[in-house]
């Protein structure tokens, strides 16, 4: 499976689902994943009749929104955590589909046989989704716990958000701190803003701060533009990763030509540019990370 579903994926599934699932009635929900529902009241059969009204995004995840006979409106919170996919389909699948999580048949005469289907690749099966009356979604810490949004208007002021010791790179990717960017994007929004990933973050000018959230939203926007050509429903297993510098170690640097670098840790990569980012420091492991500022 290819890298985690950040903002740019999960804003692009909400904008797709959200032209065609509107108004659409619910025939009935099942569950082949067995620990992906994470509530039990109101149960899920209450969505069995009810009709679709939006669909939106928080941070990394993904709110559908629904009016309801028996509960009135009801959000089915889903967070695809690292291997999900919500995808829709004109052809019902098998309740023995082995990356099955949750099925939602839609009537619609126009496509009979349409379904949503949260699809889960790999064995760690950590997808999950929450059904959520308005009080509760209100209290759901998931969302309360998220901080504002990296795309399309962070704060302005990104020095207070990210003050502290920590590295950017490891703030960034903090939900609690700013909501929606992972390990993917992480690397192209320093190297745009030409900041060191071990750089603490308090240790931010005001002029870098400015040059992170223009880079910030320049990226994102970069890649969401890429994705409104590409990406169509059914909505891809795969993505498209329109990088220029993560995963490129080896290759040379898009703005300046200097060989990209890396830092291996046990289950991604962190790329970077020496000449454009850290002075011309090589970090070798994250033994070495105090070195770079």
């Amino acid at each position: 499976m290819d890298a985690v579903p950040e903002l740019p994926e999960m804003e692009i599934t909400a904008r797709r689902l959200a032209e065609a699932l509107p108004g659409e009635t619910i025939e009935s929900v099942m569950t082949p994943g067995l620990n992906v529902l994470k509530t039990f009241d109101p149960p899920l059969s209450a969505l069995d009749g009810a009709r679709f009204t939006g669909v939106r995004r928080r941070g990394k995840l993904l709110l559908l929104e629904a009016d309801t006979e028996s509960h009135g409106p009801l959000t089915l919170l889903v967070h695809l955590m690292s291997a999900g996919r919500l995808m829709l389909y004109d052809k019902r699948g098998s309740m023995r589909d082995k990356t099955s999580r949750v099925l939602i048949r839609i009537s619609d005469p126009a496509h009979p046989d349409r379904e949503l289907r949260l699809r889960e690749f790999g064995t760690k099966q950590a997808a999950w989704v929450k059904l959520l009356t308005p009080e509760g979604l209100e209290a759901e810490p998931s969302l309360k716990t998220l901080g504002p949004e990296a795309w399309p208007k962070p704060p302005a002021d990104l020095t207070k958000l990210l003050g502290g010791k920590r590295p950017l790179h490891s703030l960034l990717r903090d939900q609690q701190v700013i909501a929606g960017i992972g390990r993917t994007w992480v690397d192209e929004i320093l190297h745009a803003a030409k900041l060191s990933p071990f750089k603490r973050g308090d240790d931010l000018s005001t002029d870098e701060a400015k040059a992170l959230r223009k880079a910030m939203v320049g990226e994102l926007k970069r890649v969401l533009d890429v994705y409104e050509k590409k990406v169509a429903l059914p909505l891809p297993e795969k993505f498209p990763k329109p990088t220029k510098v993560h995963a490129h170690q080896g290759e040379p640097c898009p703005r300046c030509e200097t060989v990209l670098e890396a830092v291996f840790y046990e289950d991604y990569v962190m790329s970077y540019c020496p000449h454009c980012q850290t002075e011309g420091r090589i970090l070798k492991d994250r033994r070495l990370s105090r070195l770079l500022k």
